[in-house]
């Protein structure tokens, strides 16, 4: 795509092509800023790369450990372009990059120059990938357009405003997609894009609820929260509707709060696919876990403070003879413990860590609706934590965290 134009006194707009540069020699002389920024994409063309120069950023050391990548750490030289297919000249010495592109010239190897386009066979254009579409925008010069117009067209493949629904890609089965923590904009990219590819969507309570708004009139939506004869019932009811829509050759969104794995049931959910000959994926979400007390100013490690914390899920109260956690262990840790589904028993929970020997004085806090407009956040401590939320009308959803951490926050808030 190019929005240069012949009347617009630049001159004749340039003609877009797609390099196929898999195992061709593509020179890169400098190792600076421009560089660190060209080297990923040809990276991922599986050129053969050389680049020279006697110094680099650490991001391009880093990068080193690619096969496709050689640094030769000198200074340009000439000759250094032969048997070259490209070449990106990125110093800061005008002397060096008018030799590199005369060189270019000579030998007919298109050249990007980063300090005068204007002297140059070939320019870069703002680039982006979607699924297996490739976007380049030209803006006759003007970068901050070209990234402004790149994006906008990749947010509209993203979001299946932009011909997802008639994708030719659209591959039948079950996803089992995390919506991350509430906020609809937590989600991840593959995520949104196959919400705009589904045929049926079943949807969680917890799941991030304005996105379904966004959903196609013909999609299917099915509320996994009220189906109905119970829970145990209703986990079999979930598993049949995802193999039967997915045998029907239907792209199956199966869209959960936070993380597919972490207490949401997912694997079962692969599992009835697996032993129904169902193509199925998993689509990582945010984990509420770490993401809700992120927003509330809490990071569950720091430096100094703790070097561990724990996930524990709540559900089950210390005392029932189903539980499969070791609270005596959990309350000798020093780290920071996060509880998830453990509103209500919150008391008994709190009162077995103290019994257990963690001291009545740590620090703990509460969030509600967490990443939602009404998120709310309640501070205590250990022995007070359930009480305080009680006193607040703080009920679930909510996430409970428990460590020094949360001094760490208070001096933020301060």
């Amino acid at each position: 795509m190019s929005e240069s134009s012949t009347s617009s006194g630049e001159g004749p707009a340039p003609y877009l092509s797609g390099l196929v540069l898999t195992g061709r020699r593509v020179v890169v002389v400098g190792g600076g800023g421009v560089a660190q920024r060209r080297l990923p994409r040809l990276l991922e063309t599986g050129a053969r790369i050389e680049v020279i120069s006697p110094s680099i950023t650490p991001t391009i050391e880093g990068l080193l450990s690619n096969p496709d990548l050689r640094w030769i750490e000198r200074g340009y030289e000439p000759g250094d372009l032969a048997d070259a297919w490209y070449v990106v000249v990125a110093t800061d010495d005008a002397a060096v990059n008018d030799q590199v592109s005369a060189e270019a010239e000579e030998r007919r190897i298109f050249c990007v120059r980063s300090d005068d386009r204007s002297r140059a066979t070939a320019w870069t254009p703002a680039s982006g990938q979607h699924d297996h579409v490739t976007i380049g925008v030209l803006g006759g010069g003007d970068h901050r357009r070209s990234a402004a117009v790149r994006d906008a067209i990749l947010e509209e493949l993203r979001t299946g405003a932009l011909g997802a629904r008639d994708s030719l890609d659209k591959k039948p089965g079950v996803y089992l997609v995390g919506g991350g923590p509430g906020d609809p904009d937590l989600i991840t990219v593959r995520g949104r894009r196959l919400l705009a590819e589904a045929d049926v969507v079943v949807a969680d309570r917890l799941a991030p609820q304005p996105l379904l708004e966004e959903l196609h009139p013909d999609v299917e939506l099915i509320d996994a929260a009220k189906l109905p004869r119970g829970r145990a019932a209703q986990q079999e009811e979930i598993n049949r509707i995802l193999v039967d829509r997915a045998q029907q050759g239907k792209v199956v969104v199966r869209l959960k709060g936070g993380d597919p794995y972490v207490f949401g049931r997912g694997f079962e959910e692969a599992i009835a696919c697996a032993e129904a000959g169902v193509p199925w994926t998993v689509v990582p979400g945010i984990t509420s876990a770490i993401s809700v007390p992120a927003t509330a100013g809490i990071p569950v490690t720091h430096r100094g403070v703790t070097h561990e914390f724990t996930v524990v899920s709540g559900h089950i109260p210390p005392d029932h003879p189903d539980s499969l956690v070791d609270w005596e262990a959990l309350a000798r840790l020093r780290g920071t413990l996060v509880l998830l589904m453990a509103v209500e028993n919150l008391p008994k929970i709190t009162s077995t860590l103290i019994s257990y020997g963690r001291p009545a004085d740590t620090p703990a806090a509460a969030i509600a609706d967490g990443t939602l407009p009404g998120q709310r956040l309640v501070s205590s401590d250990l022995a007070g934590i359930a009480a305080a939320m009680t006193e607040a009308g703080v009920g679930a959803p909510a996430i409970v965290v428990i460590g020094n951490v949360l001094d760490v926050a208070a001096q933020v808030r301060s």
